[in-house]
């Protein structure tokens, strides 16, 4: 780590961390680590072009997630977050040995803060197919999980929505009413969103469950302060002078990159 580490201090600590997802999604992240850390610039990457991945291959979904990181990587960022639930189960620790020792965030299923929080003992879980499938989501469940009923879904349609500019509609309440359906007949009282697009429906999901008693379990404020977290470890924080600067890049077209701009800073 520390060769590593004095590299990146010549580049100074002024240099961006970068945030890279399918799409538009990851932008909830870039959000979060924003917040957290003000001063802090950042390379927001997605990549729009091959959006989405969930339902890839994870052999496809590995590559696409080593293009990005390279890309982050020429970019000068000293860190880079996968702001990707997809990516992070099928491609993390491969990506961790390749570009060791520079430090990466993942994103982790939030099923631990869920099944420690439940009143009722049955949890919700919407993902995608392939993190739902992924070595990681599984060893959490069994960790966590015991004693737990889980109950889990795909999120089908929630990614286009997003991509589409469709979350306030009466198309998306309908997706995410079909999706939570069973977890709601079961008794589910937490449910967990485990992509990073879901957020962006999440006005659509609290209505949905209203006046349930439902709470639901957003990991990317988790994911903003383990940046934080490895900052600190690596003395990797910017100068207190330093002026942030947010840049969004793709592999899609122009109109995309300026959609991913207008939507990251139009939270703001």
């Amino acid at each position: 780590m520390l060769q590593l580490l004095k590299d990146v201090d010549k580049l100074s600590n002024n240099a961006p961390i970068g945030v890279f997802d399918s799409g538009l999604g990851g932008l909830t992240v870039w959000r979060e680590v924003r917040r957290a850390l003000p001063a802090e610039s950042l390379v927001y990457l997605g990549d729009g072009k091959n959006c989405p991945y969930g339902s890839r291959p994870r052999e496809e979904v590995r590559r696409l997630a080593d293009e990005a990181v390279a890309f982050l990587v020429a970019q000068g960022c000293k860190l880079v977050v996968v702001a990707c639930n997809t990516a992070t189960a099928a491609a993390i620790d491969f990506l961790r040995e390749k570009y060791a020792p520079m430090p990466i965030v993942g994103m982790e299923p939030a099923v631990k803060p869920a099944c420690l929080a439940t009143r009722s003992g049955v949890v919700g879980v919407l993902a995608t197919e392939r993190s739902l499938d992924g070595e990681l989501f599984r060893r959490t469940a069994a960790r966590y999980g015991d004693g737990v009923d889980l109950v889990t879904a795909p999120g089908r349609g929630f990614v286009e929505l997003v991509e589409n500019d469709l979350e306030a509609t009466p198309e998306a309440e309908a997706t995410v009413r079909a999706a939570v359906a069973e977890m709601l007949e079961h008794g589910a009282d937490q449910i967990v969103l485990g992509c990073t697009h879901y957020p962006f429906l999440l006005p659509v999901l609290e209505r949905v469950v209203a006046g349930r008693g439902v709470t639901v379990v957003d990991p990317s404020p988790a994911v903003a302060r383990r940046v934080v977290q490895l900052l600190d470890r690596y003395g990797l924080h910017v100068d207190p002078a330093h002026r942030a600067e947010y840049t969004f890049r793709t592999f899609a077209d122009e109109a995309y990159r300026l959609r991913l701009e207008r939507k990251a800073l139009g939270a703001l």
